[in-house]
């Protein structure tokens, strides 16, 4: 949720953990601005909060994180979070990256994007020389080369790892199938890690990635999996029982949502022919993720990404903001967009993210709100049109998809609500947060 990312909104009532509630950070030193309560069905309007104090939030938010993990973590120039002395290639020649490691500079890990026909090469800056500097450095030495900072992406809206992970279960990659339906085709998602064990996923297909073969679930990945695929007596996402294929991009670390990582995760599930993938995460502009991101679509993949949460001004968040990415916004149950949602031409669906609940661990479920929980809800629409990775296909899924849905806000597609609602009936009710899964 997130999905980085987007500013948390602070929560004025009390409420189970939602998207713009998750983590537990104390800034005992820092001023937090408190925003209008928009818990429940109280969404407000655009005009009631001030883009100015959405951003205040995020940037005392990733100050915080920076500072309990400093040897990890910096921000960039622009207020962005980066890992801390890592400097990113995308498939260098055997010159670039030898005129690179000439320089001082030595290689940290590789990334083979099988499924991509490349390799992300993840550099570390020579000693005394700050990331800042490294990446100025490396751009003028090999001006033909694509470099970039490693920007780390959060949930739309709660904290780095999707809100903190659940304790860590047994090794090894999950296939947890069973006799489910195959209502839709393979979904893919790329967050934290889904807590298999909650009994929506019983007997559902899920195959997991990421964590070097262990699994680390977390709120936000199993909060979102469960809209997509989940079931039980009473809960039911929108394709329940569909096979998932779902990559952990933070395993519980602070450099958790790096963009090496979400790369590597695009390069699986394009290896496993993977249709539609859904990233309710969000951050800045990055040119490697960029590039994998080109590549992913160009091969026929739908990747379906939450615009975020920092407001009707705030500039676009990536990777919902690539070419060729749905990005999707989120309404309340009276159809009216989240005061909390970011706006433009980015914007290409709406659907519930409010008043609406998402498996929790424990067995329970929570109130979610928020972009990254609507996106999972399009994303869904369309693997059910979209069986296999196809260009062609994919331009009519979409194209299906906006003739079905309800045009809200100015006539025609607008930045509020891009081709109009979808999914309208399919948020699961309010009314199971806090109870026990059956």
């Amino acid at each position: 949720m997130l999905n980085i990312v987007c500013p948390l909104l602070i929560i004025t009532a009390q409420s189970a953990h939602a998207q713009i509630g998750v983590p537990n950070v104390r800034l005992p030193a820092l001023p937090q601005p408190q925003l209008p309560n928009v818990n429940g069905t109280l969404s407000g309007t655009v005009g009631q909060v001030d883009s100015g104090v959405l951003k205040d939030v995020r940037r005392l938010r990733l100050r915080d994180l920076v500072r309990r993990n400093r040897a990890t973590l910096e921000v960039d120039r622009n207020g962005a979070l980066i890992v801390r002395g890592e400097v990113l290639a995308v498939s260098p020649s055997d010159a670039e990256l030898n005129a690179a490691l000439g320089a001082g500079f030595t290689i940290v890990r590789v990334r083979t994007l099988d499924g991509l026909d490349a390799r992300i090469v993840v550099l570390g800056a020579p000693k005394g020389l700050d990331t800042q500097r490294a990446l100025l450095r490396l751009r003028e030495l090999v001006p033909t080369a694509s470099f970039d900072f490693n920007h780390i992406y959060t949930d739309s809206g709660g904290g780095v790892g999707g809100g903190g992970a659940l304790p860590p279960q047994s090794n090894g990659v999950t296939e947890n199938s069973g006799p489910a339906a195959k209502l839709a085709g393979r979904l893919g998602l790329i967050d934290s890690g889904v807590d298999v064990a909650h009994a929506v996923f019983k007997d559902v297909p899920i195959h997991q990635y990421g964590c070097a073969g262990s699994q680390v679930p977390g709120p936000h990945g199993t909060a979102v999996a469960s809209l997509m695929i989940g079931r039980s007596t009473e809960f039911h996402g929108v394709v329940p029982g569909s096979e998932l294929y779902a990559a952990d991009v933070f395993c519980g670390l602070p450099s958790g949502g790096a963009a090496d990582a979400i790369s590597d995760a695009f390069a699986w599930l394009a290896r496993e022919k993977v249709a539609v993938i859904n990233v309710s995460l969000v951050g800045p502009s990055n040119a490697i993720l960029e590039a994998v991101v080109r590549i992913v679509v160009a091969r026929g993949h739908l990747i379906v990404a939450a615009v975020g949460n920092d407001g009707p001004a705030a500039p676009p968040l990536y990777p919902a903001s690539y070419p060729g990415v749905i990005g999707v916004t989120a309404v309340d149950t009276r159809h009216r967009v989240l005061v909390e949602a970011c706006r433009g031409s980015q914007v290409k669906f709406a659907a519930p993210g409010a008043d609406m609940s998402a498996a929790k661990s424990a067995q329970t479920f929570e109130l979610v709100r928020g972009t990254s929980y609507a996106a999972p809800i399009v994303a869904s629409l369309l693997a059910a049109s979209l069986r296999e990775p196809d260009k062609e296909a994919a331009a009519r899924a979409v194209d299906e998809l906006a003739h079905s849905a309800l045009d809200l806000g100015a006539a025609g597609m607008d930045s509020t609500y891009g081709y109009g609602l979808v999914g309208a009936d399919l948020a699961p009710a309010v009314r199971l947060a806090g109870a026990r899964a059956r």
